[in-house]
Order: C-alpha cells, then structure tokens, then sequence
C-alpha cells in the first residue's frame, strides 16, 4: 500500500463530530485545550490568552483516533464574534498526524459545517501567512495587508458565500 493510501485509509477511520460547546464532555474540552496549548503556545512559542471566551459561542469540529485521542480540530465561531462574518479558527492537527492529509480534510469539513450552520454566509479566516497556497486552494482569497499577531505574520482572507 502506497504512503498515500495509507494516509486515507488512516483518515477514513477517525471519528468526526461537530458540537457547541455545551455538549463538549470534559475530556474532550480537556483535549481541546491540551491541543491548543501544545500546538500554538508551545510549538510556536506564542504566550497568549488561549481561552478568549469565544468557545462557549461557538461549535467545535473534531477528529478522533481509534484511541480516542484528538487527531485535529477547527472551532467554528459566529459571525460578529471575530469578524462580522462567521469564521474558522484555532486550525490544527496533531503532531503524529501531520502529512496525512488531515489538514485539508478538516478544512473541508469545516467548510461544510459551517455552511451548515451559517448558510449562504461568507468565511473570514485570520491566517498564518505563510498557509496563504493552502486556504487559497479553497477558494480562500486575500483580503488584508500582512501583519503580526503574536509576533506571528497573518492576513486576513475571505471565502465568499457563493464559493462552495
């Protein structure tokens, strides 16, 4: 079986759910938040104020392994929280599933989850700079000048309501 195959065959066994926050049990908001401390104030050495009081707001996309361990997660936030418009945000995957295509897997099914939720609304996204190919292969397009959230280079880029 080829890497690539393999890669599929290992995203096609995780576990999706898309929940508000009120219906997060507390080991998986414990996961979150592990996730969330260990890729973006660890990993990208950023102190910041992890927990904005934006996730009580919003619903939250997840994939799980076959050992119950959060292999990536998005959280969906409402328009007029982080933007006028709805937004994807806190985008990650694991370390140990990174290059297994997860990525833009969970991209797209936080497109289609949001749209679920949001229909017919544009997505605004707050991304690292350096990602701009990725959320572009999306439809995603630039819609700022860069500049430095946490010393970290973003831009803001936008997928209208009319791209599915």
């Amino acid at each position: 079986m080829s890497e690539q195959s393999q890669s599929k065959q290992q995203c096609e066994n995780l576990h999706w759910q898309c929940l508000p926050f009120d219906q997060l049990s507390v080991h998986q908001l414990y996961q979150i938040y592990a996730a969330r401390n260990a890729v973006f104030v660890v990993e990208q050495n950023c102190v910041y104020q992890d927990i904005d009081h934006k996730d009580p707001l919003s619903h939250h996309l997840m994939a799980w392994d076959s050992q119950q361990q959060l292999a990536a997660y998005l959280r969906i936030v409402p328009p007029g929280i982080s933007f006028a418009e709805a937004s994807l945000g806190r985008v990650l995957s694991s370390a140990s599933w990174r290059g297994s295509g997860i990525g833009r897997e969970l991209l797209m099914r936080g497109i289609t989850s949001l749209r679920e939720i949001y229909p017919q609304a544009a997505i605004r996204i707050g991304a690292q700079a350096y990602l701009e190919k990725f959320y572009g292969s999306f439809g995603f397009v630039q819609v700022s000048e860069l500049y430095l959230e946490d010393d970290i280079p973003h831009i803001d880029m936008l997928l209208s309501s009319d791209c599915n």
